[in-house]
């Protein structure tokens, strides 16, 4: 650290003055405990502004003392001649400059009310454009997904598969859109119930003779997805596609108790 630099950059004044924000103050007592100059000249400023305070003062200890001696030579003197009040001189030079410190100090402590207030303010500003950034940025990928869900769809190699809900769910439903041949399957999931804690959705591709089923994924963070469409590969010869609810991570097996939805791919 440059600590003349610091020194002359009127930092140490406001420290002494109580102007600075909490988070500044901090900084400085920091600085103090490790370089002792800097803690001599804050001593210096301390010294400085007390004997400023104590001349600017007009009931000072020694103005005292001197009115006192004053009275009491007056009252034991003899002279005949009549007495004269003495008339107190005012120093205005004192005056003004306890007034014009006085005034430094309101108008420093006015200014960095001001800068903080303007600092929130810009803070302020700034994590709005932060946000709105955020939402601009979200809403052009939610329309390039929505560009991307719509060719997926109207692709002439795309075969749509609707999976009916069974009987463990009878109001669920969902289907697939599967590209034979990019050998993906596309689901839309938004009509299955969220599933519980603990418990993931399992998509199988099912050949019927005989019954094989092939698990092609899982259908991870259903819950914070929010169009419930999935991409996953499939590179099998799929007669038929169901989905089940298994423990998270999956099965090796479909659990047929929990079948939500199933259906069949139509003959070509």
């Amino acid at each position: 650290m440059d600590i003349q630099k610091y020194i002359s950059s009127g930092i140490l004044e406001l420290y002494v003055y109580g102007a600075l924000s909490e988070k500044e103050s901090h900084e400085v007592s920091r600085v103090l405990k490790k370089y002792p100059e800097i803690k001599t000249e804050v001593e210096e400023i301390e010294k400085s502004l007390l004997t400023l305070s104590a001349a600017a003062a007009p009931n000072n200890a020694e103005h005292l003392i001197a009115s006192i001696k004053n009275k009491l030579t007056n009252s034991t003197s003899t002279t005949k001649a009549p007495s004269v009040t003495p008339v107190r001189s005012i120093n205005w030079i004192t005056y003004s400059g306890w007034a014009a410190s006085l005034l430094l100090l309101v108008g420093l402590f006015i200014f960095f009310n001001r800068t903080n207030e303007l600092r929130e303010d810009l803070q302020a500003a700034n994590a709005r454009n932060v946000q709105m950034e955020e939402q601009i940025a979200n809403a052009r990928e939610n329309a390039e997904n929505a560009e991307e869900l719509l060719a997926v769809i109207r692709d002439r190699n795309v075969k749509r598969i609707p999976l009916q809900g069974q009987q463990v769910a009878p109001e669920a439903f969902a289907s697939v859109y599967w590209n034979t041949q990019e050998n993906t399957a596309y689901i839309d999931a938004k009509d299955l119930p969220e599933p519980p804690r603990g418990k993931v959705y399992q998509v199988w591709s099912l050949t019927m003779q005989p019954l094989t089923p092939t698990s092609i994924g899982l259908l991870a963070d259903f819950e914070t997805d929010d169009n419930k469409v999935f991409s996953l590969e499939n590179q099998n010869q799929s007669e038929a596609f169901g989905i089940t609810l298994e423990p998270e991570g999956g099965s090796e097996t479909p659990t047929m108790e929990q079948l939500y939805v199933l259906g069949t791919v139509a003959a070509p």
